[in-house]
């Protein structure tokens, strides 16, 4: 594969500026004078909209800025990309992040695509549930299978560690996600159960759906939330922003805490009805012991009818833990054993007043306690 020097990044059919390689290993930023004139800061911090090169750290994201991360295929995703490589004779290791994002084109997360695009494999799949699920595994299992290359069709471009699916469902696109090899047979009934609890609970979430199965109790979809149906009725792309590319860090690191996130959310929303939002997840959280609450797994949405980011609906909640048991996003400082009063601290440092938070706290501990009773024993 030729080494790509230099890619567009376009915003639906808006070109939003180049990137190119510096010094070998950083990719270079820059607007296009258009995007200057009528766009947007794709990252407020890192990008903010101004006519000048920006130039990232090598590190957290192997030279790139947060946001176009984000559009990069993590964990099952980059797996399928690298054993799809490895199977047409290219070393994964000496694929620069421009081919990467190449190979993305504008199959990625969000909104964000690029050109030119690489094209590994083509062609339409049939959706199979069970077989798929028997692929992921064998491929899990022994780094093979026959169907590596319809396998890479559907997820080659998710993100996150469980293998899944990005398909198109009565004409709307969800994710299908699939046990990985150390997760509960029924992974799927229990993060379908718990995303019934966290609605039940207050907490905006994309549609998500129970798909049946003969080999397990079901497979977990959620229709995806980074796509909007237009005026038209067309499904356009969302602009997306995780708060690990906000923030430039990597999501492997544990180094939030929620009074962070909240005044992030605060600042990049500037609207203190979303830090209420962030706060009810947050207590859900808590209750409900998803540990995995690390930067990724919060995010934000351009809405560019009101020229204004707002939080993203809550994802990926299940009973999980992150580094020694820990939540990844402290609460007042406390990963193991956070409480009542940690959880009321954090409210009043940012200012929601202690008569509410209580209430909030309560009532979602108790819905937590009486939905998901069978998960927490």
């Amino acid at each position: 594969m030729d080494r790509i020097e230099h890619l567009d990044v376009f915003y639906h059919e808006r070109k939003v500026g180049t990137l190119a390689m510096y010094q070998k290993y950083l990719a270079a930023f820059a607007y296009g004078q258009e995007w200057l004139e009528n766009g947007f800061p794709i990252s407020p911090f890192s990008l903010p909209l101004e006519k000048r090169v920006f130039v990232p750290r090598m590190d957290p994201f192997d030279g790139l800025f947060g946001v176009f991360a984000d559009s990069l295929p993590d964990g099952w995703g980059r797996f399928l990309v690298d054993r799809l490589m490895l199977k047409k004779g290219i070393e994964p290791a000496a694929v620069g992040v421009l081919n990467r994002l190449a190979i993305v084109g504008d199959s990625g997360m969000g909104a964000l695509s690029y050109r030119p695009a690489v094209h590994l494999n083509e062609g339409v799949c049939v959706v199979e549930l069970d077989r798929i699920a028997g692929e992921c595994e064998k491929l899990l299992k022994t780094e093979y299978t026959e169907d590596l290359d319809r396998l890479f069709r559907l997820g080659g471009s998710s993100g996150g560690a469980r293998p899944k699916i990005l398909t198109e469902i009565g004409g709307e696109e969800w994710i299908i996600k699939f046990p990985s090899y150390d997760d509960p047979k029924d992974i799927g009934k229990q993060e379908y159960e718990y995303s019934l609890c966290a609605k039940e609970c207050g907490i905006e979430m994309a549609q998500t759906r129970l798909f049946p199965s003969e080999r397990c109790a079901g497979y977990f979809g959620a229709k995806r939330f980074d796509r909007r149906k237009d005026a038209d009725g067309q499904e356009s792309r969302v602009h997306m922003l995780s708060v690990s590319a906000v923030l430039e860090t990597s999501h492997r690191i544990p180094n939030l805490d929620y009074h962070l996130l909240m005044k992030l959310t605060l600042e990049i929303t500037k609207d203190f009805s979303e830090v209420l939002r962030l706060f009810r997840l947050m207590c859900f959280n808590v209750f409900s012991h998803n540990r995995d609450d690390h930067s990724k797994n919060f995010s934000f949405l351009y809405d560019e009818q009101n020229a204004c980011y707002r939080l993203a609906p809550a994802y990926d909640l299940t009973y999980s833990s992150s580094l020694n048991g820990e939540h990844a996003t402290t609460v007042n400082g406390s990963g193991m054993t956070p409480g009542m009063e940690d959880i009321l601290a954090v409210a009043d440092k940012i200012g929601i007043r202690k008569a509410q938070a209580g209430k909030i706290a309560h009532d979602i501990r108790d819905c937590v306690n009486d939905m998901l009773a069978p998960y927490l024993r």
